[in-house]
């Protein structure tokens, strides 16, 4: 089977809509700037592992970071 370089270009983009629209949609869960997440996922997205490390690292993030609760003064 050949793989010529329009279907892969076609596969990589394909998947890069994709990649965006889940970054747009965690984007609007975790961050305050969703629009910036979605295009920071398609363009990162070009490369797909960098494209996936991205949406792993939104998946993961918290949404106000990590609370730290105040210590009791004694």
């Amino acid at each position: 089977m050949n793989i010529n370089a329009t279907l892969l270009g076609e596969v990589i983009f394909v998947f890069a809509v994709v990649i965006g629209i889940v970054s747009y949609y965690l984007g609007q869960r975790k961050t305050e700037h969703p629009l910036v997440a979605g295009i920071l996922g398609f363009v990162l997205s070009l490369i797909p592992p960098i494209g996936l490390i991205f949406v792993s690292v939104l998946l993961f993030k918290q949404k106000n970071g990590v609370s730290v609760s105040p210590k009791a003064n004694s």
